[in-house]
């Protein structure tokens, strides 16, 4: 039974069905991204999106959309469908949707009267290709099927608009055409598996609306042009098959194609399998080397995002070999920067004070899951490199104290993933002794006293020592520093500045391995954090009872950067909180975390379906915002199922020896 399933009720509606959106993306960090409906209501929007590096480092909408019309008897019934300014919606075709369903490929029904068509659509893996299927799988009259597509040419920031510039004209190729409209782009070969008959007629289609970008605060409206339709006829049982991309292919290897693209992805069956898919389409290939997107449709690879979602992303689905692809090209980074070299590959931000320790937490988890041996010959010396560099001070904004503690200058410039900006500056200056830092660093010193103890030479344990030494000296400094008597952890202190809100960044203090809390302590961090920042979609970035709280991730930019970490909903957040659950409870905070879990599967249905969004607002309804689909998130998540998975799995094996 399929799992990601709509019938008619639901996509007919269009107040619902209009915001639910999909997404396929392949291996370049190309996509096709619409809604279920076939209405693009975002810039980002469009069935072929791709990168074009001889432009910019931005993605490229070509093909915006493409419409579908089946003619019976000289009758036309148009299935796509546009909004255009003023609420208007033409022509109207979601009102012949029967359901739609996504286990391997999103699929559509249509039923036109006696007609019942089947739609299928794919972007490949391996190149830049959108393909979509037509099945007919039912008529009593001869049908003819039309096709008319409408390019954009444009980068996913900017807008089409009529203009005598274009260049309307085509090269006829195998079973249809070519046409570049602007100097700089690739051409774009738009093929049937069948003779058909292109119509040619350009024209531009005005004032299509995205009201996604409105309610951003963005301009809203465009011009596409559409420059004909190809016309063929379709018999029962017969499929077409419609072909865009930068590549002339023969068209008898379309179908063939289709099915290969079908039986290489995994089937989205459930709730896991979903997350699975999702955790794929954030791996993005290039010059041979493996990054994680941050996030779609705008996102690039960011260096802190790499290192929070990689583990869940690949540990915690049992994809070993896809985290240590990512690692490499994440090390070559890593190198670079301690090396205080240009950084040669695409990874942003790798100057982050944070960046560092993130990546010494995420080479952890990799030790927990394949053990010392195997870790140390892969990564131990990588480790090694960024404790020197750390401790040595060598860092930029990065300094370790004679307390113990590091320190880094925020007031000017944002340096944690509290970033948003007001004016060029922070809107959440943390500056000083920043508690997740120092929290990361502990953790930090005490893996690498781990690592080096299991050597088991004397070199090593004399290095081991000093870490060990310099940890259980800052962990009585932290509790000074940052433990208040109110029972929670101050979220920077930076000389007689001392910020008392209550946020989510004290859980990394008490959900890493190694904690300089005690359990008493930590009890009460997560007791406090539990009555305020809790959600059922995700950790609150602030909580009600602090000054500034601002839950609501709505209106223009400008709004949605003061509400970005002053009380929104991050799901990535609630990976730490469950661990930390965990570490305090125990077995019995294992049905906790599952009712947890609960209220992010009905998320899938919503928003772009299969995936989890950047975040949600901090107040009922919870309503998903930002980013369409958010790597940290979805790793968080993964991670939470497989905390359970182990902890059940330990309950079982001390059962079993009672």
């Amino acid at each position: 039974m399929c799992y990601l399933k709509f019938d008619k009720a639901q996509m007919t509606n269009l107040q619902d069905s209009l915001f639910k959106e999909l997404l396929i993306t392949n291996r370049s960090g190309a996509y096709c991204n619409t809604t279920l409906v076939g209405c693009n209501i975002r810039k980002y929007h469009g069935l072929m999106v791709i990168p074009v590096p001889e432009l910019d480092d931005e993605n490229h909408v070509l093909l915006s959309s493409l419409d579908e019309t089946i003619i019976q008897h000289g009758a036309e019934f148009n299935l796509g469908l546009h909004k255009y300014q003023g609420e208007n919606y033409s022509p109207k075709g979601h009102k012949y949707i029967v359901s739609f369903q996504w286990e391997k490929v999103p699929t559509w029904i249509y039923r036109i009267g006696g007609v019942m068509l089947k739609k299928e659509i794919a972007f490949c893996t391996e190149e830049y290709r959108f393909l979509v299927r037509y099945t007919l799988l039912d008529a009593h009259s001869a049908t003819t099927l039309r096709l008319r597509p409408f390019l954009a040419f444009r980068s996913v920031r900017q807008w089409t608009h009529e203009n005598p510039v274009a260049d309307c004209s085509y090269d006829e190729v195998r079973n249809g055409v070519r046409m570049c409209l602007y100097p700089g782009y690739p051409n774009l070969y738009m093929q049937t598996n069948v003779k058909n008959q292109f119509c040619y007629g350009p024209d531009w289609y005005r004032g299509l609306d995205y009201p996604k970008e409105r309610e951003r605060g963005y301009e809203a409206t465009e011009d596409l042009l559409s420059p004909g339709y190809f016309e063929m006829p379709i018999k029962k049982g017969q499929s077409v098959l419609f072909s865009a991309s930068v590549d002339e292919l023969a068209p008898t290897q379309l179908d063939r194609l289709m099915e290969k693209e079908k039986d290489i992805l995994d089937s989205r069956s459930s709730f896991y399998r979903c997350l699975v898919n999702a955790a794929h389409q954030f791996n993005m290939r290039k010059d041979g080397q493996h990054y994680i997107l941050a996030g779609y449709p705008w996102f690039k690879c960011r260096a802190r995002d790499t290192f929070i979602a990689m583990p869940g992303l690949t540990l915690s689905i049992g994809e070993v070999e896809q985290f240590e692809k990512y690692m490499d090209a994440a090390a070559v980074a890593i190198r670079e920067f301690i090396e205080k070299k240009p950084v040669s590959v695409p990874i942003y931000e790798m100057e982050q004070p944070d960046t560092l320790l993130w990546a010494t937490w995420c080479l952890q988890q990799y030790c927990k899951n394949v053990g010392v041996a195997r870790f140390d010959e892969k990564y131990g010396s990588l480790l090694a490199e960024i404790m020197d560099f750390l401790y040595a001070g060598h860092h930029p904004n990065l300094f370790l104290h004679d307390n113990g503690l590091l320190y880094s200058n925020g007031r000017d410039q944002a340096v944690t993933w509290m970033n948003s900006l007001a004016g060029g500056r922070p809107i959440v200056p943390r500056s000083g002794y920043i508690v997740e830092f120092n929290a990361l660093w502990y953790n930090a010193m005490k893996f690498y006293e781990q690592v080096l103890r299991d050597r088991s030479q004397g070199d090593n344990n004399m290095v081991a020592q000093r870490f060990a030494d310099q940890a259980d000296k800052m962990a009585v400094v932290f509790r000074e520093t940052f433990l208040n008597e109110y029972g929670y952890l101050l979220d920077y202190v930076d000389g007689k500045m001392m910020d008392w809100s209550v946020r989510p960044n004290q859980l990394f203090a008490i959900a890493l391995d190694y904690s300089p809390l005690n359990v008493r302590e930590r009890k009460g961090v997560l007791d406090i954090c539990t009555k305020e920042l809790v959600t059922t979609k995700g950790i609150r970035s602030l909580s009600p009872k602090s000054g500034g709280y601002t839950p609501m991730y709505v209106g223009r930019q400008e709004n949605r950067d003061q509400a970005y970490h002053q009380g929104t909903a991050w799901p990535w957040l609630m990976g730490f909180y469950l661990e930390a659950y965990l570490r305090v409870y125990k077995m019995s905070g294992v049905n906790y975390i599952e009712r947890r879990l609960i209220g992010f599967e009905e998320e899938l249905y919503y928003h772009c379906v299969g995936t989890i969004p950047e975040l949600f607002d901090g107040n009922p309804p919870f309503h998903g915002r930002g980013a369409i689909s958010f790597a940290m998130n979805v790793s968080g998540i993964l991670r939470a199922i497989r905390l359970i998975e182990k902890q059940r799995a330990a309950e079982e094996a001390a059962e079993a020896e009672e």
